[in-house]
């Protein structure tokens, strides 16, 4: 009922915003990677226009700062990214978008935390992650004739009620339509169209948001690094998810990594490296060992107690088909025997892609087991091909078939961490729960 009551309250404002002439908003704003210093902000607007945004520190409201002033082109889809420059850490901003000089009011909460300067002073701070992929949004005029994939949307202001500091979105966060793949204008439509679904503005307003993408945000269905216009939709991508830095692996891929508290997250491209699944001849690349390599490198520097490492296709999974890691058998066993060649702690994967969610435990002699939290879909239609597929890591009592969403909260004394796993429903209600110990990743 309140998810239901906040979603009327916003579509009553936006109706009166129009009738008074509502200021060219079409999504956001939103907030992106965040660091101790400085905050990535987005926003859409529906016309060419001056954009900024003014912020305060939620306890000295007097004191204002500005971030630089952005135009917004249609060649660009008229997007702003803007930077908040004068920021500290640990610190909670409150904010308001401008456009054309205008302070554009939300009905919903608009904020950002920046990470704590814990180190060397004291343990950190608790910090709550939410997780999920596979986000389909309706679009009749291109959308297959017959019922519609998307449903559920509310599930977006279920995820905001949660309150995490920072949204992981692990691919899939937007379908590319047949009428969308080899065009400017459409990779900008469906972009666009699903950012600027209702619901999830109050989530892209409060959380920092983070994503890699999958086949469906990179191109058409099961599609590899021959597609056509992958340089387009990476464009399209870094527009509209503003990173810190992508490519950290020296190549032209979405790559990337952040630190919040003591937890690093590694996102990695299993796309722009990959060929087509099924070749006879030569080199099988899933991640590509450009990547692996670099991946390798960050986790051995990493001192992190949890390492997620996201990946869009499930990796522990021992089942060879689908889209799965061991179907491309010999590099998943290199990455593998790599992780355990290094003795990496606190490495846990993270994907999504299958419409259905479980975790996945491998054992490894010698060390500590590997997981695979799958977290899958939020809109799009669920499958039951769990029931056909033979993972023999699957945990018993995981499997969630219907729309659902993670959330991971790390907790404790520093040299004592614990993750703690809740998988939510549409609702947000728990559906089921794990706990893991830093010291039994070592």
């Amino acid at each position: 009922m309140r998810i239901q009551l906040l979603s009327c309250i916003m579509m009553a404002a936006n109706g009166a915003l129009s009738a008074q002439g509502a200021p060219p908003l079409a999504a956001g704003p939103m907030v992106g990677a965040t660091e101790m210093r400085e905050v990535r902000l987005w926003t859409q607007t529906t016309r060419p226009a001056v954009v900024d945004v003014v912020y305060w520190d939620s306890t000295s409201p007097g004191k204002r700062f500005h971030t630089n002033s952005v135009q917004t082109r249609a060649h660009t889809g008229h997007v702003a990214l803007m930077v908040a420059d004068s920021v500290q850490p640990g610190t909670t901003y409150l904010y308001d978008l401008r456009i054309d000089g205008v302070a554009v009011s939300r009905p919903y909460p608009t904020r950002f935390r920046t990470p704590t300067l814990w180190q060397f002073r004291t343990d950190p701070p608790p910090l709550r992650i939410a997780i999920g992929s596979c986000l389909y949004i309706n679009d009749a005029q291109y959308d297959r004739p017959g019922v519609p994939y998307g449903s559920d949307y509310g599930i977006l202001t279920s995820i905001a009620a949660a309150r995490p500091d920072i949204m992981l979105w692990l691919g899939d966060n937007t379908y590319l339509r047949e009428a969308d793949w080899y065009t400017r204008t459409g990779v900008l439509h469906r972009y666009s169209h699903t950012r600027a679904v209702p619901e999830l503005q109050p989530l892209l307003a409060a959380a920092s948001n983070y994503a890699t993408w999958d086949d469906h945000d990179f191109g058409p269905n099961d599609s590899d690094g021959s597609f056509r216009e992958r340089l387009l939709t990476r464009e399209i991508f870094e527009l509209f998810w503003p990173s810190s830095r992508y490519g950290a692996d020296g190549g032209g891929s979405v790559t990337s990594t952040f630190e919040w508290q003591d937890v690093q997250v590694f996102l990695t491209d299993n796309r722009w490296y990959r060929n087509a699944q099924g070749r006879r001849t030569g080199d099988a690349r899933y991640l590509g060992r450009q990547q692996i390599e670099w991946l390798i490198d960050a986790l051995r520097g990493s001192r992190a107690p949890f390492k997620f490492v996201v990946v869009g296709g499930q990796v522990i999974n021992s089942s060879a088909t689908f889209e799965n890691y061991a179907t491309y058998a010999e590099e998943r066993a290199f990455l593998l025997q790599r992780l355990a060649d290094e003795k990496i702690p606190g490495v846990i994967f993270l994907s999504g892609d299958k419409h259905w969610t479980e975790l996945s435990v491998m054992p490894r002699e010698g060390t500590y087991p590997l997981h695979d939290l799958t977290v899958s879909s939020l809109t799009a239609g669920t499958s039951n091909g769990w029931t056909t597929e033979d993972n023999r890591f699957r945990v018993d009592g995981t499997v969630l078939q219907a729309h659902n969403f993670g959330l991971l909260d790390v907790s404790g004394p520093r040299n004592d961490r614990v993750l703690t796993i809740s998988i939510r429903d549409k609702d947000g209600a728990e559906r089921w729960t794990r706990r893991i110990a830093a010291s039994e990743l070592r």
